[in-house]
């Protein structure tokens, strides 16, 4: 059970420094004020396994993941491969987290059809769990085929850990998908009601009726610590806005009884921020990511992230 942060997937305003450099040095900071665990999220310029993969390699300790990187348009042997070099670089602190992406975004910008987007989901996490364990798979679907020997010359020899394989789902049939063949969901914009009442007993029945283990529930909650409420708020608005178009996310604020996705943004002092928190782990959440969607300052982002720390450190030991 861990408290991580997202860290922000385009730069700063003002901020000048090769965008890399800046991630690098972001996560640095976060290590040094006790945060364990940094997310990635997939963007159109740098890719997110392979910054993961220098975050790793970069910054020893913390852990690194990815919430999440689309499944479309690349194969999952291809991604199979970018997840265990992630793993090497990261001396095996990596957690892939993948997801179905916006079919607007799918079509429009890849121009790849965005066809039986669930089907797709379930023949794609079964080359890619393959894949992951052990470097070969051997599935043929409806929207996905791979034919790869584990024993081919072409594949390295060198022991990967095991990697988690996360799932960015919300709706019940990509839960039940994530439950059966991956190890757990990175739901984002949903909030406390919606994991009690949806996601955590859909995943969890369906993990247990395929006899694998509790499923990882890694929720990703917008917070900030800030003394400026209103201003935060404006800022959150902004950034989320686009959210409340995408079915998906409608559906889950709906069903949280929200208007809007800045509605479910956490901000205030550290109490206020805590307090919000901690009901994410009530409702069933086992791990959470904070985003960064309303940070306005690098002491916003300051106290947050050393909030997430403390919280962490808090939660460990009452579960020990």
């Amino acid at each position: 059970m861990s408290v991580g942060v997202s860290l922000p997937s385009r730069p700063e305003p003002g901020d000048q420094r090769d965008p890399l450099d800046a991630l690098v040095e972001q996560a640095r900071e976060a290590a040094e004020l006790g945060v364990e665990e940094v997310w990635l999220s997939q963007g159109l310029d740098l890719d997110a396994i392979a910054v993961a993969a220098i975050l790793g390699r970069e910054v020893p300790g913390v852990r690194v993941g990815t919430a999440a990187v689309p499944i479309y348009p690349r194969h999952p042997l291809v991604l199979a491969s970018a997840a265990r070099t992630a793993q090497l670089a990261a001396g095996g602190r990596f957690t892939l987290g993948v997801g179905m992406g916006n079919h607007q975004m799918i079509e429009r910008i890849y121009g790849v059809p965005y066809h039986r987007p669930v089907r797709h989901l379930r023949d794609h996490l079964r080359v890619l769990r393959s894949a992951l364990a052990t470097g070969g798979a051997d599935v043929q679907g409806p929207t996905v085929t791979a034919r790869l020997d584990a024993s081919s010359p072409g594949l390295a020899r060198t022991a990967v850990a095991p990697i988690p394989l996360l799932v960015a789902a919300m709706g019940p049939q990509t839960l039940r998908a994530a439950g059966e063949l991956a190890d757990g969901t990175l739901p984002f914009l949903a909030g406390p009601r919606v994991l009690e009442e949806l996601i955590v007993p859909t995943i969890t029945a369906a993990a247990r009726a395929a006899g694998r283990p509790a499923p990882v529930i890694g929720a990703g909650v917008p917070a900030v610590v800030t003394a400026d409420v209103a201003a935060a708020r404006v800022q959150a608005e902004r950034a989320l806005a686009h959210y409340a178009a995408i079915p998906s996310y409608r559906a889950a604020l709906d069903r949280e009884g929200v208007a809007g996705p800045a509605d479910l943004v956490l901000i205030g002092d550290e109490d206020t921020v805590a307090v919000g928190l901690r009901r994410y782990l009530d409702a069933g959440a086992t791990d959470l990511r904070i985003s960064p969607v309303a940070f306005r300052s690098a002491a916003e982002r300051t106290r947050t992230w050393r909030l997430a720390a403390e919280l962490s450190a808090d939660v460990r030991a009452r579960v020990v």
